[in-house]
């Protein structure tokens, strides 16, 4: 292989290998907690209810120490789960969550500086985008997928139009999924590899039942892959 292409070839392998990961795991939690201790029993739940993916947002002055905290409680107790950070604007942000152990980086939009952190420690990248252009903009700054967002702006619908001219771009929907195998998957058959899930997911007091929490994504997730694969 030319070594000009080391880079591409790379960066192509990483994305197959996510994307074959979200096969298996389409759901994706969003989820800030300030409460350390208390983040770390809902990321020990979503383990234990087979999710292999889980989204902390920077969504607060505690975000970075918990983050860290997390991504050190779950290299530990849950080696095979890939821990990423969302809500990033900026490269230094980007920076900061990386080296506290974020494996991807999500994003409410695009912006190019950003993309340049995570192909730099080539990590995963999936920026936000809704239109067209956008999406496809996204995808060849080298994202590894596309986050369509809002979703609860749009439809399955849109993204079946979407798939039409636009067949092989990756996409995660976020923003108005309900925590139901049906409306999962509405949005799985219409074209996207995976759905975010944030409040709707973890809706209740679990403090201390948290093995509730794990048997109901657990549910969630055997449905959906059962009526996936059939």
């Amino acid at each position: 292989m030319p070594s000009g292409f080391a880079g591409i070839w790379t960066e192509s392998f990483k994305k197959n290998d996510v994307l074959e990961q979200l096969k298996k795991s389409p759901i994706v939690p969003v989820f800030f907690h300030a409460d350390a201790a208390y983040a770390q029993e809902i990321l020990a739940a979503c383990y234990a209810g087979g999710l292999r993916f889980f989204e902390f947002t920077n969504r607060g002055k505690e975000a970075l120490e918990v983050f860290g905290a997390l991504a050190a409680f779950a290299k530990t107790n849950c080696p095979d789960l890939s821990i990423g950070i969302g809500t990033i604007y900026t490269a230094e942000d980007a920076e900061r969550f990386i080296a506290a152990g974020a494996g991807f980086v999500v994003q409410p939009v695009t912006t190019q500086e950003v993309g340049e952190v995570c192909q730099k420690h080539q990590i995963p990248w999936i920026p936000g985008a809704m239109t067209l252009n956008e999406i496809w903009n996204a995808w060849q700054m080298g994202a590894t997928a596309v986050k369509v967002f809002p979703g609860n702006l749009v439809s399955p619908d849109y993204i079946r139009a979407l798939r039409g001219p636009m067949p092989d771009v990756p996409l995660m929907v976020t923003g108005g999924v309900e925590p139901e195998i049906e409306n999962v998957k509405q949005w799985l058959d219409a074209g996207v590899n995976a759905v975010g899930i944030g409040s709707q997911l973890f809706k209740g007091d679990f403090s201390g039942n948290y093995q509730a929490l794990a048997r109901r994504i657990a549910a969630l997730l055997d449905g959906v892959q059962s009526r996936v694969h059939t």
